[in-house]
This record gives C-alpha cells, structure tokens and sequence, in this order.
C-alpha cells in the first residue's frame, strides 16, 4: 500500500493520523533563498516585476522638447524687450537640452510616475515649469528693484535624483534683501490653482523666521500673472476647493483680482504691489 500524505487547513494527514505543522519566518526566508532571493525587496521586485524598467520613448521626449522650443519662442516674442532672452539658443541648451541629458544619463527618466500617467508627460510638465522659473528671472529682478545674481534657487532642482521629482511645498527663490521666499507657478490650462500644502509651508516659514512667502503665478494659456502671499490666505477663504482634476486635492483657487500683471506688458515693481 503506497504512502498517502495530504494537506488540510493547518494539518498533515499521514497515514490519517493528524500532525499540526508549523510555518515560521525562517521558512519564509528558506523558500526565498531557494527561489534564488536573498532579499525580500529582491523577491517583491521580481513577482511584481518591478525590476523590469519600462522604456521611455526618447522619440516622443524630443518631440515634446520641440514644443518647449516653440512654446519658448512664442513668449519671448510678445513679451517687453527688458525680459525677452537675448541668446535664446543659448537658454534653449542649457534649460531643456543639457536638463533632458542629465536625466537621461541618471536614468531619471524610466522612474517618473505620477497617478498613472506616462512618464513623458510627466517629464513634459514638470519642464514647463522648470523651464519657465528660469525664463522670467530677469522680470523677477525688475520686479524686485534687485540684480539677477542677488536672485538664489533654493528649490530642489537636482537633476540626478528622483526625489526632485515628488511633490515639494519648498518654495522655488529667496531674495535676502527683501525677507521674501518666492515661488514660481506656471499654468497652462486656464485653471490657476496652489495646492494646500504649499500655503500651509509657507504659514510654517512665517511663523519660523518671519519671511513671508509670495507665489508668482504665471497664466501662460491667458498671458497674465498674479502675485499671492501665501501665509496671508485665510483658512476660512471662500476659494478652497477640491479639484476633481488633481486626484482630489484641495486647492486654493486663484481669484481673477490676483491678477495684476498683463505679459506683454512691462511687470509692476514689487513696492507699487497692494497686496491683500
């Protein structure tokens, strides 16, 4: 008569005499190690299949980088000449073409994910705005009555580490002489929104040091721009809302009276500014 053995709920039947087994971490780990995995993380990786990194069209990326091109050649072509870029080949290879070969050679590019979306779309909009922090630094110096070089980034531009890529409330600029944090937002779309979390940093830097913070927010899709002091926004303010179109998120909608300066027109001086 042949051996019979067979598994029930957390017994063994072996020859109809129960035993009661035991499963233990180190079997946990044993199993693994036969699989081949001395790692957890490695064993997740593989039957998730983490480890096989998705392939990023650089075709399409060029293509997008061609649209930051024309995007950039439209602006600076209606803008004053006190803000237009005088070498815009020059801008062009250092704040799109040398960023986008940075990335690539740190392999930036395969990890960028966000809600699902393709990773070069999300590379697409996170360059607009990097993009556009860098185009309008000579309006901020006008703005702000100070010299180009006094105008320091603090945000976290590193483009060799992903974590650049998470969301942030860092503010983007520091101007020392005016106590002020600075941060630049860029829109495309008509909806012009700041994300809770971004006023609830700035109240924090307030109350830390006493610099406020003042978001620059540029409405490209209708060529204007509002000036917002972030840690003044009132909690009860009738314009937080929750935006559908970003996961949910509450934001803080950029009311139309915010809006003071027209694009192709000279920017206002900061002290002239009568901000509520």
């Amino acid at each position: 008569m042949s051996k019979k053995l067979f598994s029930l709920g957390v017994f063994r039947y072996n020859y109809g005499v129960p035993q009661q087994i035991t499963i233990t971490a180190e079997y946990f780990k044993e199993y693994r190690k036969k699989l081949g995995f001395s790692r957890q993380d490695d064993a997740e990786d593989f039957f998730g299949a983490k480890d096989i990194m998705p392939v990023v069209d650089l075709e399409y990326i060029e293509l997008l980088n061609e649209r930051l091109y024309h995007i950039i050649d439209k602006i600076n072509d209606i803008v004053p000449k006190e803000i237009k870029i005088d070498d815009l080949a020059a801008f062009k290879r250092e704040n799109i073409e040398n960023a986008f070969t940075i990335m690539k050679e740190n392999n930036i590019l395969p990890r960028l994910n966000n809600q699902g979306r393709r990773r070069e779309h999300v590379y697409y909009n996170w360059m607009r705005g990097y993009v556009f922090s860098h185009y309008f630094t000579r309006a901020l110096g006008l703005i702000f009555s100070v010299d180009v070089s006094k105008i320091t980034l603090i945000g976290d531009d590193d483009l060799t580490n992903i974590e650049t890529f998470k969301r942030s409330a860092k503010a983007d600029l520091s101007i020392s002489s005016n106590k002020m944090r600075i941060e630049i937002q860029s829109g495309f779309t008509g909806l012009n929104d700041i994300k809770k979390h971004k006023v609830v940093e700035a109240k924090k830097v307030f109350a830390d040091s006493g610099f406020h913070t003042l978001a620059i927010h540029f409405d490209l899709y209708n060529g204007q721009v509002a000036f917002i002091k972030l840690d003044e926004i009132a909690e009860e303010s009738m314009n937080w809302i929750k935006r559908e179109q970003m996961e949910g998120q509450v934001v803080f909608n950029i009311d139309q009276n915010y809006f003071v300066w027209k694009i192709i027109e000279l920017p206002p001086k900061f002290k002239d500014l009568v901000l509520e």
